[in-house]
Protein backbone atom coordinates (compact mmCIF):
# COMPACT_ATOMS: atom_id res chain seq x y z
CA UNK A 1 0.00 0.00 0.00
CA UNK A 2 3.09 2.37 0.55
CA UNK A 3 4.45 1.90 -2.04
CA UNK A 4 1.77 2.78 -4.30
CA UNK A 5 0.67 5.86 -2.44
CA UNK A 6 4.06 6.83 -2.95
CA UNK A 7 3.83 6.09 -6.68
CA UNK A 8 0.55 7.87 -6.85
CA UNK A 9 2.37 10.97 -5.03
CA UNK A 10 5.39 10.93 -7.43
CA UNK A 11 2.98 10.81 -10.63
CA UNK A 12 0.73 13.79 -9.79
CA UNK A 13 3.97 16.14 -8.75
CA UNK A 14 5.56 14.84 -11.95
CA UNK A 15 2.74 15.92 -13.61
CA UNK A 16 2.29 19.08 -12.35
CA UNK A 17 5.57 20.62 -12.81
CA UNK A 18 5.56 18.78 -16.52
CA UNK A 19 2.66 21.49 -16.77
CA UNK A 20 4.43 24.28 -15.22
CA UNK A 21 2.83 24.51 -11.92
CA UNK A 22 5.26 25.66 -9.11
CA UNK A 23 5.45 23.67 -6.30
CA UNK A 24 6.35 24.30 -2.05
CA UNK A 25 8.97 20.82 -2.67
CA UNK A 26 12.38 21.44 -2.13
CA UNK A 27 14.77 19.92 -5.03
CA UNK A 28 15.87 16.91 -2.16
CA UNK A 29 11.93 16.46 -1.43
CA UNK A 30 11.67 16.37 -4.77
CA UNK A 31 14.37 13.80 -5.41
CA UNK A 32 13.41 11.58 -2.21
CA UNK A 33 9.78 10.89 -4.34
CA UNK A 34 11.62 10.17 -7.54
CA UNK A 35 10.31 13.57 -9.48
CA UNK A 36 12.48 14.27 -11.90
CA UNK A 37 13.18 18.04 -12.26
CA UNK A 38 14.77 19.11 -15.91
CA UNK A 39 17.86 21.28 -15.32
CA UNK A 40 17.59 23.96 -18.06
CA UNK A 41 20.41 24.53 -19.90
CA UNK A 42 20.72 28.06 -21.85
CA UNK A 43 24.27 28.09 -23.71
CA UNK A 44 25.20 31.58 -25.29
CA UNK A 45 24.57 30.65 -29.03
CA UNK A 46 20.83 30.11 -27.50
CA UNK A 47 20.65 33.04 -25.78
CA UNK A 48 21.79 35.03 -29.42
CA UNK A 49 19.51 33.26 -31.00
CA UNK A 50 16.83 33.80 -29.07
CA UNK A 51 17.17 37.86 -29.01
CA UNK A 52 17.87 37.35 -32.53
CA UNK A 53 14.60 35.60 -33.35
CA UNK A 54 12.65 38.67 -32.39
CA UNK A 55 14.63 40.98 -33.97
CA UNK A 56 15.95 43.33 -31.10
CA UNK A 57 19.45 44.88 -30.30
CA UNK A 58 21.52 43.87 -26.79
CA UNK A 59 20.42 47.21 -25.73
CA UNK A 60 16.33 46.38 -26.46
CA UNK A 61 16.52 42.78 -25.16
CA UNK A 62 18.00 44.09 -22.34
CA UNK A 63 15.14 46.33 -21.42
CA UNK A 64 13.14 43.61 -22.38
CA UNK A 65 14.32 41.45 -19.54
CA UNK A 66 14.91 44.18 -17.21
CA UNK A 67 18.66 43.31 -16.79
CA UNK A 68 21.64 45.40 -17.77
CA UNK A 69 23.09 45.61 -21.69
CA UNK A 70 26.65 44.13 -19.80
CA UNK A 71 24.76 41.15 -18.59
CA UNK A 72 23.38 40.21 -22.28
CA UNK A 73 26.71 40.83 -23.41
CA UNK A 74 28.53 38.55 -20.98
CA UNK A 75 25.91 35.63 -21.35
CA UNK A 76 26.12 35.83 -25.04
CA UNK A 77 29.89 35.60 -25.19
CA UNK A 78 29.74 32.82 -22.48
CA UNK A 79 31.67 34.74 -20.13
CA UNK A 80 28.67 34.39 -17.42
CA UNK A 81 26.01 32.44 -17.18
CA UNK A 82 22.33 33.84 -16.50
CA UNK A 83 20.94 32.64 -13.20
CA UNK A 84 17.23 31.41 -12.27
CA UNK A 85 14.23 32.51 -13.12
CA UNK A 86 16.47 34.22 -16.15
CA UNK A 87 17.29 30.60 -17.10
CA UNK A 88 13.62 29.61 -17.05
CA UNK A 89 12.34 33.29 -18.70
CA UNK A 90 14.92 32.51 -21.58
CA UNK A 91 13.98 28.85 -22.03
CA UNK A 92 10.56 29.51 -22.75
CA UNK A 93 11.22 32.42 -25.44
CA UNK A 94 13.35 29.70 -26.86
CA UNK A 95 10.25 27.84 -27.30
CA UNK A 96 7.79 31.14 -27.84
CA UNK A 97 10.04 33.99 -28.72
CA UNK A 98 6.48 35.92 -29.46
CA UNK A 99 6.03 35.47 -25.13
CA UNK A 100 7.78 39.18 -25.01
CA UNK A 101 5.36 40.78 -27.66
CA UNK A 102 3.24 42.41 -25.27
CA UNK A 103 6.20 44.18 -23.84
CA UNK A 104 7.32 45.22 -27.23
CA UNK A 105 4.31 46.01 -28.50
CA UNK A 106 3.46 49.01 -25.81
Amino acid sequence: MRRSMRNSLKETVQGLINIGVSTKFTKDELNEIGVINSHVDITPNKIRNIRKSINVTQTVFAQLLNVSVSSIRKWESGTQKPTGSTQVLLELLSKSPQALNFRINR
